[in-house]
């Protein structure tokens, strides 16, 4: 789940006090998850048990989903020598999301990719590329098509398979976030996890969320463009929050299932608006990897789904929706 997805948006407004007379300051809570700094903040409750309640969530959802915590469902499925796993329904669905996924995008958003991302470190000091030996016998194990779910019986028809959902997960644990606090009675509400922003309603005032798109590059809480949106989802993929330079090229952490290297175009990040996050979570990657012309043709092909690029010259370019559906502000 480390993989993807550590690109910071972040609510550009403060939104709090003040935004009604009839409204008290919200609640919020903060801290780490998933090897991202999670916040969720409500404006319409005072039952802190809410907050405390959806960060047991994601402590239960990263107990099944990381590839990291020897105890967690899918890391047993990559350690394992058996060719079938029972798991709950909450990873047989998240892996049902992923192998749609690889439909729609034909293989490059592949959720078995997870024998190769795990040569690749992005945190240490002093990167090295991956063995070419290492790669190429982890690429061989690489097809979706080879993983099928039944029920609660997921079903590896290549046992080298390792599976890796951080390419949804965080969209995934969103959503059920926001299921959890509706399903509450909440009716105002942000839920950030890392470059996963979920809101629930309309700020206490009526107004739109102003949300922040962080300037590639730039220092932390630099924006290049905000949005304005209420009840949707905001996820964006970008190189330049995981990656490390040799050799005056970047390496980053979106990688090829192809070829088992980072894609390369003249995309520096991808935000898709959209009504669910694990979308979102899904086609942002996508979208990097199809590049510019790909991305926006497929996202016009999605209802009620948006799409801002940011290019290698930090120009947007951005889907028919945005402007009329979504309000941009540069």
């Amino acid at each position: 789940m480390n993989r993807k997805k550590t690109i910071i948006l972040f609510i550009i407004c403060t939104l709090l006090c003040g935004c009604s007379a009839n409204k008290s300051n919200p609640i919020s809570k903060s801290g780490l998850a998933f090897d991202t700094f999670i916040t969720i903040t409500l404006y319409d409750t005072k039952d802190e048990k809410l907050l405390d309640e959806c960060f047991n969530l994601c402590e239960f959802y990263e107990n099944l989903f990381s590839r990291t915590l020897p105890s967690s469902e899918i890391a047993k499925i990559n350690a394992g020598s058996k060719n079938s796993f029972t798991v709950s329904n909450e990873t047989a669905e998240a892996i049902r999301m992923g192998l749609k996924y690889g439909d729609i995008s034909n293989g490059l958003f592949d959720i078995t990719i997870g024998s190769v991302s795990e040569l690749w470190n992005f945190k240490t000091e002093t990167p090295v590329l991956p063995d070419d030996t290492l790669l190429k016998k982890a690429l061989s194990s690489i097809n979706y098509k080879n993983l099928e779910v039944d029920d609660n019986t997921v079903i590896l028809k290549d046992s080298n398979i390792k599976i890796d959902l951080g390419g949804i997960a965080k969209g995934y644990i969103a959503d059920k976030l926001k299921d959890y606090l509706t399903s509450k009675g909440v009716k105002q509400g942000i839920i950030s996890l890392g470059g996963n922003i979920l809101t629930i309603g309309k700020k206490p005032n009526g107004s739109d969320f102003t949300i922040g798109i962080q300037k590639p590059f730039a220092k932390q809480n630099q924006t290049i463009a905000s949005i304005k949106i209420s009840d949707k989802s905001v996820v964006s993929s970008g190189i330049y929050e995981r990656y490390f330079k040799m050799n005056n090229k970047i390496y980053h952490h979106i990688l090829n299932p192809h070829t088992g290297y980072p894609f390369e175009n003249n995309l520096y990040e991808v935000s898709i608006i959209s009504e669910n996050s694990v979308d979102g979570d899904a086609l942002s990657t996508i979208c990097f990897s199809l590049g510019l012309e790909k991305g926006m043709e497929l996202i016009e092909s999605i209802e009620d789904t948006e799409a801002i690029f940011i290019t290698d010259d930090y120009s947007l370019h951005y889907t028919s929706g945005i402007g009329k559906d979504v309000i941009l502000i540069k």
